[in-house]
Formats: C-alpha cells, structure tokens, sequence
C-alpha cells in the first residue's frame, strides 16, 4: 500500500496536496489529455493513481489561456469526449471559460477528484530498471516513485519567449497570451502586438476596442478562413439536451466533416488548389485595400502552417487606430520598438502572441531513461517516438499528443481518447502481469518513423515556410500524415513484437 503523509486538507473539492510516496501510476497533467487519461485507467481496472498538475486546478491549457477572446477553432461538439458529451455548449466555438468549466465538471462526472494532486511541479524523473519504477521529482525536492507514468503535458504548455535585444530595457508592461496577467490595463495605451497567428487573430478584434493604438509585427503572414460560429439556439439547446441520440449523430457528422478535409492538406492535390482560390477570393473580399492584402497573403500553400478561423481579425486590421508591420521586433527600448530596417514604432505595453515551445517536447522535465541520457539528449532536437506515445529506452512511460499526434483537419480530442486507450492498457498490463519493463524496441520505433515521414512528405506541411508543425531543419514532428481515423486504426492492430518485457 502506498503511504502517505498528511498536509493540507483539501477544499472546495479542488486542491489534494497530499502526495503518496509510491503508486502504481502517474499521470502529468489535468488538461484535456490527463482526464482522458485518468478516465481509461479506471476503466481498466487501475485505481492505484495520481493525476500531478502545476496549477491550482483541472484545465491544462484552458485553465492557463485567459487572455481577452481566448476560444476554440474546434467545434463544441466535437471539441468534448465522446465519453462525456455536454449538451449545454451555447456556441458553435466554446470561449475559454465554458471549455474549463466543461472540464472541472468532467473532472467530478467521472470520479477523478480523489486522483487529483494540484500545485505540483514536476521537473526530473529518472528510471531505475532494476526496481522496474520512474522516480519522479518535484520542485520542492520531494520525490515518488511509480510503475508507469502518462505524461500528459501535451504539445502546447510552455510560452515561447521570443529573444528580442534589449528586452530588459523596455519600461512598460509585457505579457504573454500563454501567461496572461489580468491586471493590465490597455485602455488609452499605445499597445504592440508581436506575432500574428492563432491567439493574435482572437486577441486584437478585443484590445482595438480600448487600446489608443495597436500595431501588429507580422514576420510571415497566415492564411485566415471566416469562423461559422453562432450561439445555438433554443430548440437547438433543448435537443441536445433531451435526445442524446441526436447529441451523438452531431458530434459523429462533424467529425467525418472534418475527416473530409484531409484531402487539402496533400500537397498539389485539387482540393488544396480548391483550399487556395477560395481563401483567396475570401481575402480580396475582405481586404479591399491591395497593399494590405498583398501584405497578409501568403505565397506558400494554404495548410503549411496553421489555417486561422476569424471573422473578425483582417476587418480589425482595417481599422484607423491599427497597423500592420511586415517585420520582426528586433530592439527595444524604454518606449519603443525598432524594425531591422532601423523603423520606431512607439509603445507603452506589448503583448507576445508568439505562441509555445511546440517542438520541445516535455521541455520543463528532465527525463532520464536506460542509458542515463536525458530524453532530449536522445531525440538531439528532432522528437520522434513510436506510435507517438513511446520512446524506446525510455520503458514504462507513454505519451498523450506526443510527436506526431497533432492534426490539422480534425480535434485533437479524438487522437487524446485514442491514445488514453492504448497507454491505460499498457499500464494495467505493468500492474496487473508483474512486468518490470516494457520498453518498445529501437527497430519498431525506427520503421514506424521512416513510414510515417515517408507519407508526411508529400503533405503541404513539408513546404516551404516556419511553421510549429516541424524543427528548423524541416523535419515535420507534430504533424500525423493522415486521417484521425488511420491513427486510431493504428493503435488498434496488434504490436506484441515491439515491446520488450522484462518480468
């Protein structure tokens, strides 16, 4: 039996902060893919876990994205488990608020509560394989030890700080959308926005409103389609609440919508030619003015990064008191901010919308495997794991929207159930068959990669412009190469000859 020490009791039914000494598993991480996690575990069996996130609650990414606009570009619907469908969405695109609420009560549905453990940091783990067990330590220097470990910290956790020269010297405030402080006040300011991509879209349409000014520092520009989002209606409300058949045949059409999709995302294919004059035309539209439109069209393929959903960004764009500036922020200072070209641009609060460490997966941890080698010594900067939840010589820990596990088609939601799946039974296999190891082996992590590059190559993805999708050597690591559905058949066909197990 694990032991425990006592500390602090929990209230409100949110904060556990007492932590056991050993446990069969561990999940890092309450967000979207922990939940999914824990939920699968107890399916199968396991009772004997901890769910471990840093912050004071459930949420992940929605409890620590608060910055004005924050919402979806998934459907509600299909943005949601299939195990725990929420009939109460009032729009078509959830705001930040209602999905981390839809998660806390998730989080109470399906008996998660007692697995809890907030306000815990992990930063190194390090496996023994003589006790078949990772110890895991904490920020404040305490450790636990478990058999196998979920890590779901996903793709998009950690800000990225972009290096721009004399940072320090600027005098007024700076946030970050990924570490937003509700206590600035941009009213009346002069407010610079570096970066122009997904939170970008959704934070500038709210700040203009207030803001004296605002300027937009765009190093590449994004292809932005209109946003089909409405508040349901009534009758709409009161049918998926009272005829859960139909809440179901909803989720289940907006999904094969979506799966419908993937055709443009197949480089030269017609339908990412069809993708490309329709988002064209949708720009000419929109943009009347040909200086600005010829600034915001993209000369790459629509797909190679992320396509925006806004109705509203490119109209705010056009507005008297914004500006767009085709180039980076190179140098600050106490006021200001200067261009390459040597351009100042005034300012009196600046705003990172520069999204996350994408690429550097579980970038806060120190993961020691076998070898004794930290997991990014292994990948040395190109991330890369079998089936995109496991790491050979890293046994016993499995990863939820690990490499190659993102989609740009489709909800990620569907690929975190997938996955959830097929760790919880590997993990109730360590418990259940006294396994000390299970490792995937070097061979079928190797050919499953050389596969799965093989097929991202011919993908818009694999062109020529930065994206988050792939290292600055061009290796595509976020991205699958195909239909959600391919993925979840994936992890269904049996793989017994690719793991080692040592009993």
């Amino acid at each position: 039996m694990p032991r425990t020490t006592p500390e602090a009791e929990p209230t409100f039914g949110k904060r556990r902060t007492t932590l056991p000494d050993e446990v069969s598993a561990v999940v890092i991480g309450a967000g979207f893919a922990g939940i999914a996690a824990g939920h699968r575990l107890k399916q199968e069996g396991v009772e004997d876990f901890i769910i471990l996130d840093r912050a004071e609650g459930v949420g992940g990414v929605w409890r620590a994205n608060t910055y004005p606009g924050a919402a979806c570009d998934v459907p509600s619907h299909l943005y949601s488990f299939s195990f725990f469908l929420n009939p109460d969405w009032s729009r078509k695109f959830s705001p930040q608020a209602e999905i981390l609420a839809y998660l806390e009560r998730a989080a109470d549905a399906l008996g998660l509560r007692p697995h809890l453990r907030f306000e815990r940091t992990v930063t190194a783990m390090s496996f023994s394989p003589e006790a078949g067990r990772w110890t895991l330590t904490f920020s404040d220097g305490s450790t636990l030890t478990a058999r196998g470990v979920i890590s779901a910290v996903g793709q998009l956790a950690e800000p990225n700080w972009p290096q721009i020269k004399d940072q320090e010297r600027f005098e007024g405030p700076m946030v970050h959308t990924a570490a937003w402080d509700p206590g600035v006040d941009f009213t009346g300011k002069r407010v610079s926005v570096i970066g122009n991509a997904a939170s970008a879209v959704q934070l500038l349409p709210e700040i203009a409103k207030t803001a004296r000014s605002v300027t937009v520092f765009q190093r590449t520009p994004n292809w932005v389609i209109e946003k089909p989002d409405r508040a349901f209606t009534a009758a709409e409300k009161w049918l998926f609440s009272k005829a859960p058949w139909w809440r179901r045949l909803y989720r289940r059409m907006s999904y094969l919508i979506h799966e419908a999709r993937f055709p443009a995302f197949l480089a030269k294919s017609i339908a990412s030619g069809h993708t490309r004059r329709q988002l064209t035309s949708q720009m000419k539209k929109r943009v009347p003015d040909k200086g600005l439109r010829e600034m915001l069209t993209p000369d790459y393929a629509p797909g190679c990064k992320r396509i925006l959903l806004s109705n509203d960004y490119l109209e705010t764009l056009q507005k008297p008191n914004v500006r767009l500036i085709a180039r980076r922020a190179a140098r600050l200072e106490p006021d200001a901010i200067l261009t390459p070209d040597g351009q100042r641009v005034p300012a009196d609060a600046i705003i990172f919308a520069t999204g996350f460490r994408a690429v550097d997966f579980l970038a806060s941890l120190e993961v020691r495997g076998l070898s004794g080698e930290t997991l990014k010594e292994h990948w040395a900067g190109t991330p890369r794991a079998y089936r995109g939840t496991a790491v050979s010589g890293f046994p016993n820990l499995f990863m939820l929207y690990g490499p190659n596990t993102n989609l740009g088609h489709n909800s990620i939601i569907f690929m975190l159930e997938r996955q959830a799946e097929y760790a919880a039974k590997r993990v109730a296999a360590l418990i259940s068959g006294r396994i000390k190891v299970m490792d995937v082996t070097p061979e079928a992590e190797a050919a499953f990669n050389k596969k799965l590059q093989r097929k991202l190559a011919k993908t818009v993805w694999a062109g020529d412009c930065p994206s988050w999708y792939k290292t600055e050597d061009g290796v595509i690591t976020n991205n699958w190469a195909g239909l959600a559905t391919g993925f979840a058949l994936t992890l269904k066909t049996d793989d017994a000859e690719s793991w080692r197990l040592v009993r």
